[in-house]
């Protein structure tokens, strides 16, 4: 189990693009699962939508990216401060099912399907009280 503080040593990014509040579970090589809680303060509700606050999909992406970083990391023994940095390089079959509001805790999952090269591919799912909100297939780069 990660917290903020550990999760920064993983991740460069910083609020308010952290978008992994905590790992759950991690196995090196393999899976993570991660939470983000939502709450109204998110910078984002304030414009997407007034009245009807919405996490964007493309932010969910992000989050599911971000913590298939966490794990590509954690998988090789690599922290931020060794200089390498993980890129989202592409997203397929990207499907949104639910939409993801304030006082949801999204679910983060991701399983590694392959990697060469410093090319990461990792199957990814968010789900929200076990209903799934989000899907894709996600490549991340590791420079």
């Amino acid at each position: 189990m990660m917290d903020a503080a550990q999760i920064s040593a993983f991740l460069p990014h910083r609020y308010p693009f952290l978008l992994v509040d905590r790992v759950l579970e991690i196995t090196a090589g393999e899976s993570i699962v991660a939470l983000k809680n939502l709450s109204m303060n998110e910078p984002f509700f304030q414009g997407h939508f007034p009245g009807q606050p919405v996490m964007p999909g493309v932010l969910l992406v992000e989050a599911m990216a971000q913590a298939s970083g966490i794990l590509g990391f954690y998988s090789q023994g690599k922290t931020v401060a060794d200089g390498s940095t993980y890129y989202l390089a592409g997203a397929d079959a990207v499907r949104f099912k639910r939409i993801c509001t304030p006082g949801d805790c999204v679910m983060l999952h991701s399983q590694v399907l392959s990697s060469k090269r410093g090319i990461w591919k990792f199957e990814v799912r968010a789900e929200v009280e076990g209903e799934l909100a989000a899907s894709a297939t996600i490549l991340c780069a590791d420079r």
